[in-house]
């Protein structure tokens, strides 16, 4: 929606967060997904897939039905609109994470032969942040552990694109007491910048950091500070999911 990049810039910013340049956008770094496109187009690791999602919702992994589609010189590339699929040959990826632990995947059992553009033109995620994080050399990842099972479809990606694998770290995703995720049920509301220290005093709890009761009524700046001198990632709790008291 018009507005809402600014919006996110804006919490963030009153929440304390700070980025180092200018923030990059994705809409203007399409030249860069083309350019991995082209180099996996190249070693004929692409292919073209016109299934709908309907058609393969229920089959997991994808099972290759258009895998013998891949462009040819004496064949063109089909003219309909359809998805770009890479081509996953069975591998161990391993995943030292650093909250859940080591997660071992083989992508070709798990997914198949995954998406790396969509039928509309648009880069799919799996592709479009290995590249952000390359582009902006990226060394740490720490994000929600409900991107945890995608992890390892990235790490083929960077294999396949000789791309360095970042370190990677998932944290709790908050949910209800039923589990479904806190962003998805009746309690999602915009955050209040008006209790931004509040806040991040209830997150810091959850991480596991047993911050004091005073530190909710100080400035967000001090409570960063704090949280700044006591983290420590052992603390976090080692699980997928959090639930968050009423």
């Amino acid at each position: 929606m018009q507005g809402s990049a600014d919006r996110i810039l804006a919490t963030l910013d009153a929440f304390g967060f700070e980025w180092d340049g200018a923030v990059a956008r994705q809409s203007r770094r399409l030249e860069r997904y083309e350019a991995a496109l082209d180099a996996l187009r190249m070693r004929a690791l692409l292919f073209e897939c016109s299934c709908s999602r309907r058609q393969v919702n229920d089959e997991a992994p994808y099972p290759g039905t258009c895998r013998n589609r891949v462009p040819t010189a004496q064949r063109p590339a089909r003219r309909e609109p359809t998805a770009l699929r890479v081509c996953v040959e069975s591998r161990g990826i391993v995943v030292p994470d650093r909250v859940q632990g080591f997660v071992e995947q083989d992508p070709a059992a798990s997914a198949g032969d995954f998406i790396v553009r969509r039928r509309d033109g648009i880069i799919a995620y799996v592709l479009a942040v290995i590249v952000d994080d390359d582009a902006q050399g990226v060394t740490d990842v720490v994000r929600g552990a409900d991107l945890l099972a995608a992890t390892p479809q990235q790490i083929y990606l960077q294999q396949l694109l000789g791309l360095a694998t970042p370190g990677y770290a998932h944290l709790p995703v908050l949910v209800e007491a039923d589990g479904r995720k806190l962003a998805k049920s009746e309690r999602s509301v915009r955050l209040d910048p008006e209790t931004a220290a509040r806040q991040l005093h209830r997150v810091f709890g959850l991480l596991g950091l047993e911050p004091p009761e005073a530190l909710g009524r100080e400035t967000v700046a001090e409570a960063w500070r704090w949280a700044a001198a006591n983290w420590a990632m052992s603390r976090v709790p080692r699980r997928a999911a959090t639930p968050v008291p009423p």
